[in-house]
């Protein structure tokens, strides 16, 4: 195990990181999802595949 050479706990470190974060609101984490999703969506319509084709196949 390695020894902590500043002497402050290291989870109190941790906490204090996570609490120097800035916080997200509402709003922009609805902005984020939403690019998340448009993102998604635009990945879909670039893989769309020609009609009359399909990625599965049915052999019977």
């Amino acid at each position: 195990m390695t020894k902590n050479k500043s002497n402050a706990d290291k989870n109190l470190q941790n906490v204090v990181k996570d609490l120097d974060q800035q916080v997200v609101t509402g709003h922009q984490a609805q902005q984020i999802q939403q690019q998340t999703n448009d993102r998604r969506h635009q990945d879909a319509l670039n893989h769309d595949e020609p009609p009359g084709r399909s990625i599965v196949t049915d052999k019977e």
